[in-house]
């Protein structure tokens, strides 16, 4: 399934599964792009993220981690 920005959820579930041992809230919005950017399944243009977009990203996955 190819993912796109506004994808948030399966986006955060991906970061999730690349990256088990980092934790969302010590990752800056830059890093975040470009860890996105290198999902396998990520197909969007990295023109069109937006600060807002990064920011619900990095929400979702620090929720979706606290949760047991």
């Amino acid at each position: 399934m190819a993912l796109y920005w506004d994808a948030t959820y399966a986006i955060a579930l991906a970061l999730m599964e690349a990256y088990p041992g980092r934790d969302p809230v010590e990752i800056g919005l830059g890093e975040l792009a470009h860890m996105v950017e290198t999902l396998p399944s990520f197909s969007d243009d990295p023109a069109l993220v937006t600060e807002r977009i990064l920011q619900d990203i990095q929400i979702t996955w620090y929720e979706e981690k606290a949760t047991p």
